[in-house]
């Protein structure tokens, strides 16, 4: 069924955009290119093999996946936007981090820049404090926070990523000196864990996936969850919920070239939706617990501007941006 509905949406482009798209334009699917911008084995990567391998399922062919890693995916971003200019054939894979790697590497290009297609997935983030301590609630670590900022250092990713971001808005609403902030960067979830079972940090911010098994294990105590709502199997109060009205989610979008006109942009856009709706796209989701955070065309567009606008106001509060 989702071959057939692929092709159909394939051939719709081609009848609906005819006028806007040659023959070859409009056949350029078979010969997708989806850009990583970061080394293999990660969360971009992931996304765009697992993305390749459902559209060639569906019948494209020709579809590859290619690295560009370096500077939190803005060598690959400068790329797209330089070098595939106008191409018709080209996605990349980019997220949240991004924001925050575009702003503190001061990269000459953004995401603004680009054509934007569609948010795809995006896992929400947990506040973690090891089993013995002293902090029992989230309401116990804001109180810390409001009354001394700097007393509390939180451990989590890269400086100016998602985690770091995460922290600055809940020091925020919780009253406190944001300016302060205490933030500890580590390079890999398992150095972040090290300090926080050693009493080096006083709380961690990561995805749920990255400390599930700790969670569970009773090795740590997790304080709230990112999400807008309570999430389905997860027993997890929101930071919403406790009075911290903080919502994050650690996306991963797709975007395209700049330069490409409406009939390329739709062909490109009805390919990726054809992908995210099919039941082989589900099954991705379900295998590597990605939260199903799709919001196509103009809605993501709307989404990456006060994104840009939010990173940067955070990144600038706790002095990582001018």
């Amino acid at each position: 069924m989702f071959r057939r509905s692929f092709i159909a949406a394939l051939l719709a482009v081609s009848v609906t955009a005819g006028t806007t798209l040659t023959a070859g334009q409009a056949l350029a699917m078979n010969d997708l290119r989806i850009i990583a911008p970061a080394k293999p084995g990660g969360g971009w990567d992931q996304t765009a093999r697992s993305l390749a391998e459902v559209i060639t399922a569906a019948g494209a062919t020709g579809v590859t996946v290619e690295n560009v890693p370096g500077a939190g995916g803005t060598v690959g971003l400068a790329q797209l936007i330089d070098q595939e200019k106008g191409k018709p054939n080209v996605l990349m894979v980019n997220g949240l981090v991004m924001l925050g790697a575009i702003l503190t590497n001061q990269s000459p290009v953004n995401l603004s820049m680009t054509t934007p297609i569609a948010r795809l997935t995006g896992e929400y983030e947990v506040i973690v404090v090891p089993a013995a301590s002293e902090i029992k609630t989230l309401a116990d670590l804001t109180a810390k926070l409001k009354a001394d900022t700097g007393s509390v250092a939180i451990g989590g990713g890269s400086a100016g990523g998602t985690d770091h971001i995460l922290a600055g808005l809940v020091a925020k609403a919780a009253g406190g000196d944001v300016t302060k902030l205490n933030y500890v960067p580590f390079s890999g979830g398992g150095e972040a864990l090290a300090a926080i079972l050693g009493g080096h940090v006083v709380a961690g911010i990561s995805g749920l996936s990255e400390w599930s098994g700790q969670i569970a294990s009773g090795e740590l105590r997790v304080l709230g969850i990112s999400a807008p709502e309570r999430q389905a199997g997860i027993d997890i109060p929101t930071l919403k919920e406790q009075g911290v009205d903080v919502v994050l989610a650690n996306w991963r979008a797709i975007v395209a070239p700049p330069g490409l006109d409406e009939g390329q942009k739709k062909a490109l856009l009805d390919t990726v939706d054809a992908a995210v709706k099919s039941d082989a796209w589900k099954k991705v989701l379900a295998d590597k617990k990605w939260t199903d955070l799709y919001l196509p065309g103009a809605e993501f567009e709307t989404l990456l501007a006060q994104e840009t606008a939010l990173t940067t106001e955070v990144l600038k509060s706790v002095g990582l941006v001018q």
